[in-house]
Protein backbone atom coordinates (compact mmCIF):
# COMPACT_ATOMS: atom_id res chain seq x y z
CA UNK A 1 0.00 0.00 0.00
CA UNK A 2 1.30 3.47 -1.06
CA UNK A 3 1.99 6.38 0.80
CA UNK A 4 -1.35 8.30 -0.78
CA UNK A 5 -3.46 4.98 0.42
CA UNK A 6 -2.05 4.70 3.83
CA UNK A 7 -3.31 8.96 4.14
CA UNK A 8 -6.72 8.27 2.81
CA UNK A 9 -7.16 5.74 5.21
CA UNK A 10 -6.03 8.24 7.70
CA UNK A 11 -8.42 11.01 6.82
CA UNK A 12 -11.38 8.59 6.16
CA UNK A 13 -11.00 7.42 10.08
CA UNK A 14 -9.95 11.05 11.00
CA UNK A 15 -13.26 12.15 9.08
CA UNK A 16 -15.23 9.61 11.88
CA UNK A 17 -13.97 10.99 14.59
CA UNK A 18 -10.58 9.25 15.41
CA UNK A 19 -8.44 11.63 16.54
CA UNK A 20 -5.27 9.61 16.56
CA UNK A 21 -5.68 9.17 13.44
CA UNK A 22 -5.16 12.80 12.35
CA UNK A 23 -2.53 13.13 15.16
CA UNK A 24 -0.51 10.11 13.06
CA UNK A 25 -1.15 12.38 9.85
CA UNK A 26 0.51 15.42 11.84
CA UNK A 27 3.36 13.58 12.86
CA UNK A 28 3.98 11.87 9.67
CA UNK A 29 3.85 15.82 8.20
CA UNK A 30 4.66 18.16 10.69
CA UNK A 31 8.85 18.59 9.78
CA UNK A 32 8.26 18.96 6.08
CA UNK A 33 5.50 21.41 6.53
CA UNK A 34 7.23 23.15 8.97
CA UNK A 35 9.96 23.25 6.61
CA UNK A 36 7.83 24.59 3.51
CA UNK A 37 6.81 27.04 5.63
CA UNK A 38 9.99 28.36 7.41
CA UNK A 39 10.84 29.53 3.71
CA UNK A 40 8.12 32.03 4.27
CA UNK A 41 8.83 32.68 8.03
CA UNK A 42 11.99 32.92 8.85
CA UNK A 43 11.48 33.09 13.42
CA UNK A 44 11.63 29.17 14.53
CA UNK A 45 9.17 30.06 17.50
CA UNK A 46 6.52 31.91 14.55
CA UNK A 47 7.21 28.64 12.29
CA UNK A 48 6.00 26.42 15.01
CA UNK A 49 3.07 28.28 15.54
CA UNK A 50 2.37 28.90 11.74
CA UNK A 51 2.88 25.10 11.17
CA UNK A 52 0.26 24.51 14.11
CA UNK A 53 -2.01 26.69 12.81
CA UNK A 54 -2.08 24.76 9.68
CA UNK A 55 -2.88 21.45 10.78
CA UNK A 56 -5.63 23.22 12.88
CA UNK A 57 -7.52 24.53 9.89
CA UNK A 58 -6.70 21.44 7.94
CA UNK A 59 -8.28 19.44 11.20
CA UNK A 60 -11.56 21.72 10.79
CA UNK A 61 -11.74 21.87 6.98
CA UNK A 62 -10.83 18.12 6.85
CA UNK A 63 -14.78 17.25 6.72
CA UNK A 64 -14.66 18.66 3.47
CA UNK A 65 -11.60 17.02 2.07
CA UNK A 66 -12.81 14.62 -0.83
CA UNK A 67 -9.36 12.82 -1.77
CA UNK A 68 -9.35 14.38 -5.45
CA UNK A 69 -5.65 15.24 -4.80
CA UNK A 70 -3.13 13.66 -1.96
CA UNK A 71 -3.67 14.89 1.45
CA UNK A 72 -0.08 16.14 1.24
CA UNK A 73 -0.90 18.04 -1.16
CA UNK A 74 -4.21 19.83 0.17
CA UNK A 75 -2.30 20.27 3.58
CA UNK A 76 0.69 22.27 1.65
CA UNK A 77 -1.97 24.12 0.20
CA UNK A 78 -3.36 24.93 3.43
CA UNK A 79 0.39 25.50 4.91
CA UNK A 80 1.41 28.10 2.16
CA UNK A 81 -1.68 30.07 2.22
CA UNK A 82 -1.24 30.17 6.27
CA UNK A 83 2.08 31.70 5.94
CA UNK A 84 0.64 34.20 3.47
CA UNK A 85 -1.82 35.07 5.55
CA UNK A 86 0.54 35.18 8.43
CA UNK A 87 2.79 37.53 6.91
CA UNK A 88 0.16 39.77 5.35
CA UNK A 89 -1.63 40.20 8.69
CA UNK A 90 2.37 42.14 10.03
CA UNK A 91 2.74 43.72 6.92
CA UNK A 92 5.71 41.34 6.08
CA UNK A 93 7.05 40.38 2.46
CA UNK A 94 6.91 36.80 1.77
CA UNK A 95 10.80 36.05 2.31
CA UNK A 96 12.46 32.90 1.09
CA UNK A 97 15.50 30.60 2.32
CA UNK A 98 18.85 32.29 2.98
CA UNK A 99 20.65 29.30 3.00
CA UNK A 100 20.49 26.03 0.56
CA UNK A 101 22.47 23.00 2.09
CA UNK A 102 24.37 20.68 0.64
CA UNK A 103 21.33 18.40 0.81
CA UNK A 104 19.40 21.06 -1.14
CA UNK A 105 22.29 21.67 -3.43
CA UNK A 106 21.02 17.71 -5.04
CA UNK A 107 17.89 19.02 -6.29
CA UNK A 108 19.49 22.55 -7.71
CA UNK A 109 20.54 22.42 -11.52
CA UNK A 110 23.13 24.09 -10.24
CA UNK A 111 23.49 21.72 -7.66
CA UNK A 112 27.34 20.81 -9.41
CA UNK A 113 28.40 23.73 -8.32
CA UNK A 114 27.63 23.72 -4.90
CA UNK A 115 28.84 20.28 -4.51
CA UNK A 116 32.53 20.72 -5.38
CA UNK A 117 33.97 22.85 -2.14
CA UNK A 118 37.34 21.27 -1.66
CA UNK A 119 39.21 24.64 -2.82
CA UNK A 120 39.08 28.04 -1.25
CA UNK A 121 38.61 28.98 -4.78
CA UNK A 122 35.23 26.47 -4.77
CA UNK A 123 34.09 27.36 -1.58
CA UNK A 124 34.11 31.21 -2.51
CA UNK A 125 32.29 30.63 -5.98
CA UNK A 126 30.05 28.50 -4.09
CA UNK A 127 29.19 30.96 -1.60
CA UNK A 128 28.64 33.35 -4.52
CA UNK A 129 26.63 31.19 -6.46
CA UNK A 130 24.19 30.38 -2.87
CA UNK A 131 24.25 34.35 -2.41
CA UNK A 132 23.30 35.01 -6.21
CA UNK A 133 20.73 32.21 -6.10
CA UNK A 134 18.71 32.92 -2.80
CA UNK A 135 18.65 37.24 -3.99
CA UNK A 136 17.58 35.99 -7.04
CA UNK A 137 14.70 33.88 -5.39
CA UNK A 138 13.72 36.94 -3.17
CA UNK A 139 13.29 39.04 -6.13
CA UNK A 140 11.00 36.78 -7.69
CA UNK A 141 6.96 36.98 -7.74
CA UNK A 142 5.40 35.02 -5.04
CA UNK A 143 3.97 32.73 -8.04
CA UNK A 144 7.24 31.41 -9.28
CA UNK A 145 9.26 31.54 -6.47
CA UNK A 146 6.39 29.05 -4.59
CA UNK A 147 6.23 27.00 -8.01
CA UNK A 148 10.33 26.58 -7.76
CA UNK A 149 10.42 26.14 -4.26
CA UNK A 150 7.89 23.61 -4.58
CA UNK A 151 9.73 21.67 -7.13
CA UNK A 152 12.99 22.36 -6.37
CA UNK A 153 13.26 21.65 -2.49
CA UNK A 154 10.23 20.22 -1.69
CA UNK A 155 10.53 17.84 -4.17
CA UNK A 156 6.91 17.70 -5.61
CA UNK A 157 5.58 16.82 -9.45
CA UNK A 158 4.21 19.07 -11.46
CA UNK A 159 0.52 17.89 -10.80
CA UNK A 160 0.98 18.31 -7.45
CA UNK A 161 2.40 21.65 -7.42
CA UNK A 162 -0.67 22.31 -9.82
CA UNK A 163 -3.07 20.81 -7.27
CA UNK A 164 -1.47 23.22 -4.40
CA UNK A 165 -1.40 25.94 -6.46
CA UNK A 166 -4.93 25.83 -8.15
CA UNK A 167 -3.59 26.14 -11.38
CA UNK A 168 -2.95 24.03 -14.75
CA UNK A 169 -0.36 22.34 -14.85
CA UNK A 170 0.94 24.53 -18.02
CA UNK A 171 1.20 26.99 -15.42
CA UNK A 172 3.12 25.26 -13.36
CA UNK A 173 5.69 24.48 -16.19
CA UNK A 174 5.66 28.45 -16.95
CA UNK A 175 6.38 29.87 -13.64
CA UNK A 176 9.03 27.11 -13.02
CA UNK A 177 10.55 27.83 -16.48
CA UNK A 178 10.66 31.46 -15.70
CA UNK A 179 11.60 31.31 -12.52
CA UNK A 180 15.02 29.21 -13.69
CA UNK A 181 15.75 31.41 -16.22
CA UNK A 182 15.18 34.47 -13.91
CA UNK A 183 17.91 32.39 -11.83
CA UNK A 184 19.98 31.54 -14.92
CA UNK A 185 20.03 35.07 -16.12
CA UNK A 186 21.33 36.53 -12.85
CA UNK A 187 24.25 33.38 -12.28
CA UNK A 188 25.72 34.22 -15.84
CA UNK A 189 28.01 37.52 -15.16
CA UNK A 190 29.78 35.42 -11.89
CA UNK A 191 29.92 32.01 -13.82
CA UNK A 192 30.98 33.40 -17.55
CA UNK A 193 28.07 31.98 -19.64
CA UNK A 194 26.46 33.24 -22.38
CA UNK A 195 22.55 33.27 -23.11
CA UNK A 196 22.27 30.05 -25.06
CA UNK A 197 24.13 28.46 -22.88
CA UNK A 198 22.15 28.18 -19.88
CA UNK A 199 25.60 26.99 -16.99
Amino acid sequence: MGDREVDQQLVERAQRGDKHAFELLIIKYQRRLARLISRFVRDGAEVEDVTQEAFIKAYRALPGFRGESAFYTWLYRIGINTAKNYLLTFKRRVPTTTMIDSDEAENFEEGALLREVSTPENELMSKQVVDVVNLSLQQLPDDLRIALTLREIEGLSYEEIADVMNCPIGTVRSRIFRAREAIAENLRPLLGTSADNRW
